[in-house]
């Protein structure tokens, strides 16, 4: 078993500052490489404490408030402007950075690009489900209406 710190947010693991132990492999060869954790050392307990402060600063502070955003976000869609072909396949793909820009626009709020989780990639014009994770206990689903522009 491989100790780590986490550096960011991984779902169905934990949140970043938090220190797990996971199998060689996972760590080897998906935490490590793509940055979502860091070895664990006892000179590393400093950065924990960085983590976590800078964790709190982002996160909502209570369950009240995130419920409060969640049902502003369930309450109308957003929708998403982006270049298309003819057929109506995108240039690329909508991610979560373009979905938290979209969440801001249309004036429910800020919402960190890192909390919003897409169950497949968007590639073609239409509606789809995004799940957005407010708090540890709070997510709430967010419709996106993908609209082509030329």
């Amino acid at each position: 078993m491989a100790k780590l710190i986490l550096t960011q947010e991984v779902t169905g693991l934990g949140a970043s500052g938090d220190v797990v132990d996971v199998k060689n492999g996972y760590a080897r060869n998906y935490l490590l490489p793509r940055g979502f954790a860091m070895a664990w050392t006892k000179g590393g307990e400093k950065d924990v404490e960085r983590l976590r402060s800078a964790r709190k600063a982002r996160e909502i502070a209570t369950v009240e408030e995130a419920q409060a955003v969640a049902t502003k976000l369930q309450s109308a869609p957003v929708k998403i402007t982006v270049k298309t072909g003819d057929s109506g396949r995108l240039f690329g793909t909508v991610g979560s950075a373009q979905i938290a820009d979209a969440v801001e626009a249309s004036g429910l709020g800020s919402i960190d690009k890192r909390t919003v989780e897409i169950p497949a990639r968007i590639k073609a014009v239409g509606n789809y489900k995004a799940t957005v994770r407010l708090h540890a206990d709070v997510s709430a689903t967010l419709d996106l209406q993908v609209v082509g522009s030329k």
